[in-house]
């Protein structure tokens, strides 16, 4: 079975907490990263640009998407303009519609062809993908990232979709597309199976990273001995019944 490292697909690293930033940065199998308001706004952050711009300045080398998050297509643009002069390693993320449900392509096509390394978020249809692809063609290095996490949360296998997805962008060579929300450690490899250019994964799935082809037995019997501490530690006792005793007594 193949390393984390040794995989096609490139692991990006999903969130906003600067110390495990930092130490996934050490990492020579993680070649970029992503963050989002809802994940910097778990991580504490309260200075949008001043965290921003910090990151920057210790990951200079590796791609970095900041999200504009504003909901009118205007402000939205202006603040897309600004962030992508922060690095020229920054890809701005810029939601595939706002809020009101208005797609954001005449947006994601003009900032692309204005050299904009653009990543196109939150899409979960083919359609999405379609327009944001044709909106890219011929611009600057982008990302579309499809969430395939939450099409799995919604009962579907996500994989036929990631597939059609990769041939709707086969000729824009140009966009690079991003696996987003991936649930489990599995999901990497499924990415890499049918080709996805790009995985974003949280810390807290890249900590099973250990885990990647470790003997199951091996592996269950660790389950069995967890199981057998947790409930020593807990002090559990299922007291004997009086026949239990009984029948204890006449065993002896």
């Amino acid at each position: 079975m193949k390393s984390v490292s040794e995989l096609r697909v490139q692991v990006f690293a999903d969130g906003a907490d600067k110390a495990s930033m930092l130490d996934l940065y050490r990492q020579p199998y993680i070649k970029g990263f992503t963050t989002n308001p809802t994940l910097m706004r778990k991580a504490g952050i309260t200075d949008y640009e001043r965290f921003a711009l910090d990151i920057l300045q210790h990951i200079p080398d590796r791609p970095i998407s900041f999200e504009v998050f504003a909901d009118d297509e205007p402000e939205m643009e202006r603040q897309a303009r600004k962030i992508a002069r922060w690095a020229n390693n920054v890809y701005v993320k810029i939601p595939v519609t706002n809020t009101r449900s208005e797609p954001m392509y005449d947006l994601i096509r003009r900032l692309g062809a204005d050299g904009i390394q653009v990543n196109a978020t939150a899409l979960l249809a083919l359609d999405q993908v379609r327009h944001v692809a044709k909106a890219l063609q011929g611009g600057a290095p982008s990302y579309i990232s499809v969430f395939a996490g939450r099409v799995a949360d919604t009962g579907r296998d996500p994989i036929p979709l990631m597939k059609s997805a990769l041939e709707l962008m086969a000729p824009e060579p140009n966009c690079q597309l991003v696996w987003a929300s991936p649930r489990e450690l599995l999901n990497i490899f499924q990415a890499d199976e049918i080709g996805c250019h790009i995985i974003t994964v949280t810390s807290d799935v890249l900590k099973k990273v250990s885990l990647v082809g470790k003997d199951l037995h091996e592996f269950s019997l660790e389950t069995v001995r967890m199981f057998h501490d947790d409930a020593a530690h807990s002090g559990y006792t299922l007291e004997l019944t009086p026949e239990e005793r009984l029948i204890g007594s006449l065993r002896s």
